[in-house]
């Protein structure tokens, strides 16, 4: 008869799995919790301490972890040395382990856990018993997941539990003592500044159609410790999948919206806003977003910061848009929207808007880029007025707007804006003359431009940008300073009676 060994913290299925392993002449023996359970059922276990000879002891701290265990485990059965050291001490073989891990990652979501409690819940037996299991696995099956009880009985009674088989099985269980490592180092690391070390886990969430092209393949992978305000914790309500483009389009859209706090809509192509309209009412944020680039809003992706009523959804539904983004819709309005098949509706917890941010990481080809996330809130006070020409409340108050998109334009940037709306927007050119021209020459004409303000993500290398902007018709302009040729675009500004700002910070962002 060949011997399980059953301690699960997931009660899942446990029942009929331990009866398909009797079916297939195992004896199981079992641990605490797990043994009580299957004991309530009438499923004949033993348990451990008949195998050990030894109690359970600290609170359970101490029950597996013993050479009557580990040597059943991890003896080889093919090795004569190893069966006769098994005999010598009388330790009979464990053919399959069914362990799953103390549930480390639901624990630390609870806000109010302590660290106490959370240090409770990390599991030193189960992980030892299925690493020894998984690095045996040609004589030992090991079953980290629920989710393979219905596979490997299958294979068990059908006899298609082949090396290849166990391999999987003792792959998923490397896998999943990493990612359980991982959470806890990250867990109680205080600083991940202060560590030489990097460790970073994901779970996949799903296969991807295709990445940035059809001929490229992709996978969502979401963070295991749940992020509220976030792309893979959102639900979607209406439409087809979500593409490679569009998770990151739709990303890029709550990094933005986040930034404001008065009902704000906003539209997105290519990660780069194309409009952004505040107001004291969604559908006049909405007309705002809209009249920024009538253009470029076809076929973008919507965010709203609050749920979306029936006159909002009733103008956007008569556009061609991708995705709508928002804390929830209203009855109507999502009736409204729903006729169009295709149109993604996504809801996302906007309570946690706010939340403290992880760092962000981008790939490099054999390596990995951390930083932290440009949050730094651009305060009047640090603001200097080096030009003769000085600005007005209103205008530093759409300076400050201009200075929250401006975060999440493609550098280099340019941005044309009043105090709740974008007029123009001059994203990801080589040379800064060049955003400048397009945001200017998307603003120009549109209603409020002559009391609008011009903001750059960085210094102006050059006059050149001030003397263009002046000749057409700009008035004031935002920019961080410090470039080596400040006094020439001072003293451009002095010429043509421009208000010049210099704000302190960049805002780059490739």
């Amino acid at each position: 008869m060949r011997r399980a060994l059953l301690s699960v913290s997931d009660k899942t299925g446990l029942v009929d799995f331990a009866r398909t392993l009797l079916a297939q002449d195992f004896e199981l023996v079992s641990t605490g919790g797990t043994q009580a359970v299957l004991a309530a059922a009438n499923v004949p276990v033993t348990p451990i301490e008949a195998v050990t000879h030894f109690p359970e002891m600290l609170d359970g701290r101490v029950k597996t972890l013993n050479p009557l265990v580990f040597g059943g485990i991890l003896a080889k059965r093919d090795n004569v040395e190893h069966q006769q050291t098994l005999k010598d001490h009388n330790i009979t073989p464990i053919d399959l382990v069914c362990v799953n891990l103390y549930p480390f990652a639901q624990t630390i979501q609870d806000p109010d856990v302590t660290l106490a409690e959370a240090v409770e819940q990390i599991d030193i037996g189960g992980p030892s018993l299925i690493r020894a299991a998984a690095k045996n696995y040609p004589d030992v099956l090991v079953v980290c997941d629920p989710d393979d009880y219905q596979p490997v009985g299958q294979a068990l009674q059908t006899h298609n539990d082949d090396i290849a088989f166990r391999k999987r099985l003792a792959a998923k269980v490397f896998q999943h003592t990493a990612q359980y490592d991982a959470l806890i180092a990250t867990y109680l690391t205080d600083d991940d500044t202060a560590t030489d070390q990097l460790t970073l886990t994901y779970q996949k969430e799903q296969s991807l159609r295709y990445g940035e092209n059809p001929q490229q393949a992709a996978t969502l992978f979401r963070d295991p410790s749940p992020v509220p305000f976030s792309i893979p914790a959102a639900k979607q309500l209406h439409g087809k999948p979500l593409s490679f483009n569009n998770l990151k389009d739709a990303d890029a859209a709550l990094g933005l919206i986040r930034e404001f706090d008065r009902p704000t809509v906003i539209a997105l192509k290519h990660m780069n806003p194309c409009g952004v309209g505040s107001a004291d009412d969604l559908e006049t944020a909405w007309d705002k977003c809209y009249a920024g680039d009538t253009m470029s809003i076809f076929g973008g992706i919507i965010v709203l910061n609050r749920p979306v009523d029936l006159a909002t959804a009733q103008k956007m539904h008569q556009l061609f848009l991708k995705i709508i983004i928002a804390p929830g819709f209203d009855d109507d309005a999502y009736a409204v929207l729903a006729k169009k098949k295709n149109l993604r509706l996504l809801t996302v917890d906007f309570t946690h808007a706010k939340d403290p941010e992880a760092p962000e990481y981008v790939s490099v080809r054999g390596g990995l880029l951390q930083q932290e996330r440009d949050h730094v809130i651009d305060d009047l006070a640090n603001f200097t007025v080096p030009s003769q020409a000085q600005p007005t409340a209103e205008q530093l108050a759409a300076i400050q707007f201009g200075l929250k998109a401006i975060k999440f334009v493609k550098s280099n940037a340019i941005l044309v804006n009043t105090t709740s709306q974008t007029l123009g927007v001059g994203p990801g050119q080589m040379n800064r003359i060049d955003a400048l021209k397009i945001a200017v020459t998307k603003a120009e004409g549109k209603a409020g431009y002559d009391h609008s303000v011009l903001v750059s993500d960085a210094f102006f290398p050059m006059d050149d940008c001030v003397e263009y902007a002046a000749e057409h018709g700009i008035h004031v302009i935002a920019e961080p300073g410090g470039s080596i040729r400040d006094k020439d675009s001072i003293a451009m500004a002095d010429k043509h009676g421009v208000a010049l700002v210099f704000t302190g910070h960049w805002h780059f962002r490739h």
